[in-house]
Formats: C-alpha cells, sequence, structure tokens
C-alpha cells in the first residue's frame, strides 16, 4: 500500500507541473533547493533543441540559444558556458572558446547536472593549452578540475583520464618526471575502468588505444625512451584486444599497429639496438598507414634520427599538400614542428637549393605567425570585455524574472490547492480498482531488478579477478645483460587458467609455464595457487623436478575437484647457457629458430601435476642453450580453431617459427599472436593462449 500512495503522489507532482508549464513563467521562489517539476518535463525538449543545432553545425544559433537558455533559468551558468565555448571552438575561435570554458570552471560548488559539462570543460580546455606548450596554466586548471571530479559518481572515465594525461604531459615537458610518471599511471587506471564500462561500438577501448599512444608521444618527444617503450607496450596490448572485437575497425588498428612499429624503432635506435630498429622501421613501412601522406610524414621521425635524410627529404615534398589539404594556419608550433626539420632534413642531404626554399618558406610564415599571434591576444582580450557585458545582461534579466514570479506566486497557489484536491480523489479511486495490477507490476519489476543487480555484480567481481589475476604475473618482458625474454598471457574468459612466471636471481633464471584443466574462476584460484608455490621453491634453488614434485604433493592433498595442471619448469644459468628442465604433461617447447630450423624438444613424459600423490619427478639437462632461443607455449596456440574447426597445428606453428627471422623475444611472440589471430577468421578463443620466448647472448 505504501508503494500505491507514492506512486499517487508522483503522479499528482507530474500533473500539476503540467499546469505550471502551461501557466509560463519562471518561479525562483517555487524551486527551493529541490528541481522543480516544470524543470523535469522541459529537460528532454531543451536537450532535443540543443542536439538539433548540433546536428545543423549552426554554431551562432548554438551560442545564441545558450544565452537565452540562461536567461530563463532552463540551464546552468556552466552548460551555457560550455555550449559558448564548444560553439567558438567548432568555429576556430580557440581564444574566445578558452574564456567560456574558464568561465564554466569557475564554480564553488558542482551540481550533479554540471559534472558533464564541467569535465567537458575542462578536458577540452586543458588539451588546448597544452597544445599550445603553456604547461604552467595547463596545471593549474586541470589539477583543481580532477580535484573535484575524482570520485564524484558522474564524473567520466574518458574525460578524467584525457586529464590524468594531459598533466603528466605537462609535467614531463616541465621536468617532473617521477611526478608525469604517477598521472600517467592514473590516466592508465581511468581508461582501463572506461574499457570495463558498457562499450557498444568500440568507442571506449579506440579512444583509450588513441590517450595511451599518445603517452607515449610525449614520452618519446622529451627523450624518455625506456618510459615510451613501456607505453609502446601497453598502446600493443590494449590494440591487440580491440583487433579481437568482432566490430573492430581495420583502418584504425592499422593505423595503430604502424605508430607502434614506428615508436618501437624509435626506441630501439635510442637504445643503439640499430638492427632491431631498422627491423621494426621496415615493418612499419609495410603497413598501409605507412603509405598515407600522414605515415611518410611520421616516417621522418625516425628518418631524420637515424640521418637518413635524403629519404626524409623526399618525404617532406608531400608537406605543402598536406598543410594546404588540412587548411592548417603557419603558426609559431606549426612552423617549428614542420617546416623547421623539413629544412634540415634538405640541408642534410645536400640539397641547398630546397633548403634556400624552404628557409624562405620559414621567413614568410615566421612574420604572419606573429601577426595571427596578436589577433589571438586581441580576440581574447574582447572575448573577455564581451563576457562581462553578458554577464550584466543576464543579472538584470533574472531580476526582472522574479519579480514577475512573485507577482503570479499568489494565483498559482489557489489554482494548485484546487488541483491537489480534484486529482487526490481520482487517484484514490484509481488506486483502490487496480492495487492488484500495481502489486503484480511491482513484484515483475523486484524479481528483474534483482536478477540485474545479481547479473552486474558478477560481471564486477569477474573483472576483479581478472584484474587480480593478471596483476600476479610478473612483466611481459625481462631484459638483462646477456636475456632477451618475453612473455604474453591471454585468457579465453574474463579469468583463466594458464600461467606464466620467471624468477632471477644473479644469473640464474627460473621460468615455469603451465595450462590448468578447466577454464573461469576455479582455474583462476588454481592457477594462483600454483604460481605461489613455484616462487617459494624457486627461491629455496631447488631443481625443476624437485619444484614438480614438491607441487605435486602439495595439490594432491584434498584435491576433491581432481584438478590438475601440465607444467614446464626450467633453470637457466645465464653464464654457460645450462638448461635444466622438467616437463610435467606439457606441450614439448622448440628450441632453436630460423638460423639453425627449430625442432620440438625430446622428453621424459612425466604425468601432470595434482593427478597422483607420491610421484618423483624426473629431470633433464641441455647443457647450453645460448643463441638459440626457445619457445614455450601452451595448447591454445597449436590448438587455436577457425569457424571450420581446423586448429592451428603442431606442423604450422613449427613453420612460422622456422620462418620467423628472429629480432627479439617480443617479435617471436607477437609474430604469432597475429598468425594464431589470422588462423581463427574472427572466432571466438576456445582456450587460453599463452607463450614465452627467451634467448642467452
Amino acid at each position: 500500500m505504501r508503494d500505491l500512495i507514492r506512486w499517487q503522489v508522483r503522479i499528482t507532482l507530474l500533473l500539476t507541473a503540467v499546469i505550471l508549464v502551461s501557466c509560463g513563467g519562471n518561479t525562483r521562489s517555487w524551486k527551493g533547493n529541490n528541481k522543480s517539476a516544470k524543470d523535469s518535463l522541459k529537460v528532454n525538449a531543451i536537450d532535443s533543441m540543443i542536439v538539433a543545432v548540433d546536428e545543423a553545425k549552426d554554431f551562432d544559433r548554438k551560442f545564441a540559444l545558450a544565452d537565452s537558455l540562461e536567461k530563463t533559468g532552463d540551464i546552468s551558468s556552466v552548460r551555457a558556458n560550455y555550449m559558448r565555448g564548444s560553439a567558438l571552438n567548432s568555429k576556430k575561435d580557440k581564444a574566445g572558446a578558452e574564456v567560456y570554458f574558464k568561465k564554466a570552471l569557475d564554480v564553488e560548488e558542482l551540481a550533479d547536472e554540471d559534472v558533464v559539462f564541467y569535465s567537458r570543460s575542462a578536458r577540452t580546455l586543458a588539451q588546448s593549452l597544452s597544445v599550445k606548450n603553456d604547461y604552467e596554466t595547463t596545471l593549474r586548471i586541470s589539477t583543481p578540475a580532477v580535484e573535484k571530479l575524482e570520485g564524484h559518481p558522474k564524473a567520466q572515465s574518458r574525460d578524467l583520464a584525457v586529464l590524468y594525461y594531459v598533466i603528466g604531459s605537462a609535467q614531463m615537458y616541465l621536468g617532473h618526471v617521477e611526478d608525469a610518471e604517477e598521472s600517467y599511471e592514473m590516466a592508465y587506471q581511468q581508461y582501463r575502468h572506461s574499457i570495463n564500462e558498457k562499450d557498444t561500438n568500440g568507442s571506449r577501448i579506440r579512444a583509450a588505444i588513441t590517450g595511451i599512444n599518445n603517452i607515449t608521444v610525449a614520452c618519446l618527444n622529451t627523450q624518455h625512451y625506456d618510459m615510451g617503450k613501456k607505453w609502446n607496450d601497453r598502446t600493443d596490448s590494449v590494440l591487440y584486444v580491440y583487433r579481437l572485437r568482432p566490430d573492430a575497425d581495420s583502418e584504425f588498428c592499422d593505423h595503430f599497429r604502424a605508430r607502434i612499429r614506428l615508436f618501437n624503432a624509435l626506441t630501439s635506435y635510442a637504445a643503439g639496438r640499430t638492427a632491431e630498429a631498422e627491423a621494426s622501421f621496415e615493418a612499419f613501412q609495410k603497413t598501409e598507414y605507412a603509405k598515407s601522406e600522414q605515415g611518410q610524414l611520421d616516417a621522418n621521425d625516425y628518418l631524420m634520427k637515424a640521418h637518413r635524410y635524403a629519404e626524409a627529404a623526399k618525404n617532406f615534398r608531400l608537406l605543402d599538400h598536406w598543410i594546404g589539404y588540412r587548411d592548417m594556419k603557419m603558426n609559431l608550433d606549426n612552423i617549428s614542428m614542420y617546416l623547421v626539420p623539413k629544412f634540415r632534413a634538405n640541408l642534410g642531404a645536400g640539397r641547398k637549393d630546397s633548403a634556400l626554399y624552404v628557409a624562405t618558406q620559414i621567413c614568410n610564415a615566421y612574420d604572419s605567425a606573429l601577426v595571427w599571434s596578436k589577433r589571438d591576444d586581441t580576440a581574447e582580450m574582447a572575448t573577455i570585455y564581451e563576457t562581462h557585458q553578458k554577464e550584466e545582461e543576464l543579472a538584470r534579466s533574472q531580476w526582472e524574472v522574479e519579480k514577475r514570479g512573485h507577482e503570479m506566486f499568489r494565483q498559482r497557489l489557489i489554482t494548485l490547492g484546487i488541483i491537489f484536491v480534484l486529482l487526490s480523489g481520482f487517484l484514490g479511486f484509481y488506486v483502490i480498482h487496480k492495487r492488484k495490477a500495481f502489486a503484480l507490476l511491482q513484484d515483475a519489476y523486484d524479481q528483474l531488478e534483482e536478477a540485474t543487480t545479481a547479473r552486474e555484480r558478477i560481471e564486477s567481481e569477474l573483472r576483479i579477478a581478472r584484474d587480480i589475476q593478471m596483476s600476479m604475473i610478473p612483466a611481459s618482458n625481462l631484459e638483462s645483460e646477456g636475456l632477451d625474454l618475453f612473455a604474453s598471457m591471454t585468457p579465453a574468459k574474463e579469468v583463466g587458467g594458464d600461467l606464466y612466471d620467471y624468477f632471477l636471481e644473479k644469473d640464474h633464471l627460473y621460468i615455469a609455464i603451465g595450462d590448468v584443466s578447466g577454464k573461469g574462476v576455479p582455474a583462476s584460484l588454481f592457477m594462483a595457487q600454483v604460481i605461489r608455490l613455484f616462487r617459494a621453491m624457486a627461491k629455496q634453488h631447488y631443481t625443476p623436478a624437485e619444484i614438480c614434485t614438491r607441487i605435486n604433493n602439495e595439490l594432491t592433498e584434498n584435491n576433491e575437484n581432481g584438478m590438475f595442471i601440465t607444467m614446464f619448469i626450467g633453470l637457466v644459468d645465464l653464464t654457460s647457457g645450462r638448461l635444466d628442465f622438467c616437463n610435467a604433461g606439457h606441450n614439448p617447447p622448440v628450441l632453436g629458430g630460423d638460423a639453425d630450423g627449430g625442432n620440438f624438444l625430446q622428453m621424459i613424459p612425466n604425468a601432470p601435476i595434482g593427478l597422483w600423490q607420491g610421484l618423483e619427478y624426473e629431470g633433464e639437462v641441455i647443457e647450453s642453450i645460448k643463441g638459440k632461443p626457445l619457445f614455450i607455449y601452451t595448447d591454445g596456440l597449436n590448438e587455436a580453431e577457425n569457424p571450420d574447426l581446423v586448429r592451428f597445428g603442431d606442423d604450422h606453428m613449427l613453420e612460422v617459427l622456422r620462418e620467423t627471422h628472429f629480432t627479439s623475444a617480443m617479435q617471436v611472440v607477437e609474430s604469432l599472436k597475429r598468425q594464431v589471430e589470422a588462423h581463427r577468421e574472427g572466432a571466438e578463443p576456445n582456450d587460453d593462449l599463452t607463450m614465452m620466448c627467451l634467448k642467452v647472448g
């Protein structure tokens, strides 16, 4: 009965609001601290009006509409200033747009309905200031905005991610590298949170890929190449997840695969690994993006660093057409970014006439850039003056509106009293006769709500379980003196049963890779226990065979579900290249590669771990694996199926490894990933996929 009364009150208020709308006007005293029913009815019409203006690209009308709606009190000053700023931004009046975005941020208390427009204003303004290299102002604007938004339930993860990225880049360019790393990590967490939200068309994960890639660019621009490599690898990982989506945009994937390879070339060259850099650059050139004008100009980042000036000068021939096509204004930043490198490329290539021509271009553009800079400053001052005038006009309008409202208030109270009496009688009659229908409807709604809540809770818990599981495995790459190691793990479901691990102590490296029977949460819990046991025993310097024996004794106790794991455990002496290993029912690794033709290791057939108690596992030794890649994997690789259920197969895997020219462990693993993805032809993965490749120098 209590629910029915609440329905009665709601409908009464709704019908009352309809009559208020028909009366017109705006009564502030009626609002008090609560949003009036009148505004709740108007909001859809107002939103539709704004969307229509946006779709028509009538930016002058949008600006005027913001003025009108703010004067009548139908939208807040935050939203109105955001609308003005976005209208001017669309008209490429950046200076004017910045003024209004700053005004949108000038609020003490942030109302719930203003959060979206506040965060969009902060994000757009911060990006605009960052592009102008005004890093101090960027921090002054972005830092308090993040403090207001962080933790707010209505804050958008994508906006927070961009703000953290912009803050990090400003800190990076100002030389505060440790602070920048922390900000970048916060941006990454927001991007991950955004991806985990409902992403029906892939726009969230594409934004994350673009944002993480931008972090890489900032690191490379400030010559922090090690940090840049880390973020480039993260971009690659998120891109790989996106490429598995059935609605993945192939052009987008090609674009960012190209950028990842180009950035790999830059970071490798900076680290002195010129052969690896050349291989990555060749891989970049094979992409479709590299053939575009933008791609050829991007290639010059590497060509200039590698002193390949003639090739860079050839690519720069496209620059004039590219600038004209984009209708780009040659301001001071663009002169520095495009024309100056073009001059240096021609000069380095010995093309003095071309260098002189570009120098003349720079001189002419410089004069114009100074004029535009002064115009922008003047336009900004004019916009500030115009804004002050609008505020005064708005204040006068609000006073007049309130005056009219008070005059009508008394008349409305009388009308409302009559309406309440009539509506209460009508609704009381309606409630009595429809009580049963309401009760059934409420029961159905409650059941639906319970089911939805349970499903959302399960999905949330699975996401948390996946994050915990992924945090248990070490970083994908390990580089040490005389060692190149790279590993990858991709669960088929939210959580999986595959694992890899390694433990390096001085010149001795323990490695492990395993595949738990089954999938999902039970397999992930079993996997977590195995990793814990492996690490504990590796730190006590047991041999691989002893580790297998001891893990088996632990796991067979109280193993009522009969779960087991196949494992390959190895111990590598990095000085001599000696490999001690024990294979517990796992797929045979491949030793060797393109240089000498890789082959499967012939091994003692130990049983999987966890099946029978008391087993003594036998180990084996290879005196030296120096100079030979060792490739270890789970059956998610060789048993991957396409839509016709045809498997990838051992022979195909061996053929790919033999034909893959080894440049790095990561390159081998990524090559197999691409081959498996191509083989699946869009089919869902039927098992977890884990791979590890290592080479001792």
